[in-house]
């Protein structure tokens, strides 16, 4: 049975047959639910706590 993951980048759920995977050489896997969230992570290097739209989102801001 396909287990859902949760997105590296947003927090959201995942289901089974959709979304994509991503290895480093060191053999970190991230998942991702969509081009939006790979790109942000991955290239832009953004931090999913400052996002209103993640789960991720800290409210009262990052020190």
């Amino acid at each position: 049975m396909p287990q859902p993951h949760e997105c590296s980048f947003c927090g959201h759920e995942i289901p089974p047959g959709t979304g994509v995977m991503y290895v480093k050489n060191d053999g970190t896997i991230y998942w991702f639910c969509s081009r939006k969230c790979r790109i942000s992570f991955l290239e832009f290097k953004r931090d999913p706590r400052k996002f209103k739209w993640t789960k991720k989102y800290v409210k009262g801001g990052i020190k």
